[in-house]
């Protein structure tokens, strides 16, 4: 008969050295997958949740947005319910206003979950450069909605144009609290040339609207005017995009040099166009006997007078980049 005993062993002993050696093998699995779990962490996704900023509601920018996005609710909310109109500028009215609506709302809910801080672009640029162009839109939207479309007993038009001017009026509290302060650290679209160009560009728009209902292929005068506009506009644009996309940095030669030497050409091309376009549009052409508001004639006014707008703002954008890279980098 075979026993244990006779080795020395009991059934004690040996059912606490396979419980021993079953322990060992657990440890070293468990051991075994933290390890492997370490190697890989690539492959967990971690899910972090947005900060919520009650700052960015609670700041007077924040207060002043909130104000703008109930303004333009409201605004385009009165205008659709009188009803749709196929004119052209019912429709750059009503695009307007939904147009700083819908970045505002959208400029509100990236401030408050901190998201504004992880997009790839310059978040102050972006801000400062909006607040400026819905200033423009939303004041050029209220001057077109009162002129056609209001009248002594239009009640809702009226109300309308009433917030429309007061959300005009918000924007530029924005832009000047936004604006850079002399001795501060900020973007370009955040100071005096910056906010110029957005100026620059939106005049050239409104030009740009204007020309759809002139005939200016008739002479090569005229012709030479528009590709002043759209040249300048180009230019203009591009500085626009390239200092919001952060892509200044990665430009060729200097910035500011280059920004002047556009200026002084948009200055020399834009007095050619002051010139040049008064010159045929009105010789031999004398204001019509019956000129609604908006007849060809009356749009032709709009386009002189936006030429030599613009070719002020540009001779101001040079002087004032003069003086930032001459005079700065003096003393």
């Amino acid at each position: 008969m075979f026993s244990l005993s006779m080795y020395g062993f009991s059934s004690g002993t040996l059912a606490s050295s396979h419980s021993l050696k079953k322990n060992t093998l657990r440890k070293e699995g468990s051991q075994f997958r933290s390890k492997q779990n370490q190697q890989q962490p690539e492959s967990r996704i971690t899910v972090r949740m947005a900060t919520m900023d009650f700052k960015a509601l609670t700041a007077p920018v924040g207060i002043l947005r909130i104000l703008e996005v109930i303004f333009t609710c409201v605004t385009f909310s009165l205008v659709a319910s009188v009803g749709h109109a196929t004119d052209s500028f019912w429709t750059w009215c009503m695009f307007s206003w939904c147009f700083c609506f819908c970045v505002t709302i959208l400029t509100l809910v990236l401030e408050f979950t901190s998201l504004s801080s992880k997009l790839p672009i310059s978040w102050d640029d972006f801000t400062a450069s909006f607040a400026m162009l819905a200033t423009l839109m939303v004041l050029t939207a209220s001057i077109l909605y009162s002129i056609f479309f209001t009248c002594a007993s239009c009640g809702r038009q009226i109300a309308a144009c009433v917030l429309s001017f007061l959300t005009f009026i918000l924007y530029a509290v924005e832009i000047g609290l936004t604006l850079a302060k002399p001795g501060e650290i900020s973007g370009f679209l955040s100071t005096v040339p910056g906010l110029l160009k957005v100026l620059e560009a939106f005049v050239a728009c409104v030009i740009f609207i204007c020309l759809y209902f002139i005939n200016y292929t008739l002479y090569p005068g005229l012709q030479w005017c528009v590709a002043v506009y759209s040249i300048c506009f180009i230019f203009a644009l591009l500085i626009i995009l390239l200092t919001i996309g952060r892509l200044l940095s990665r430009f060729p030669a200097p910035f500011s040099k280059v920004l002047i030497v556009c200026n002084v050409l948009a200055v020399l091309m834009y007095i050619t166009a002051a010139v040049i376009w008064p010159f045929y549009c009105f010789r031999n052409n004398p204001r019509p006997s019956y000129c609604p508001a908006h007849c060809g004639w009356n749009l032709l006014v709009v386009i002189s007078f936006m030429t030599f707008f613009n070719l002020i703002a540009y001779i101001v954008d040079t002087v004032y980049s003069f003086k930032l890279v001459f005079l700065t980098t003096e003393t």
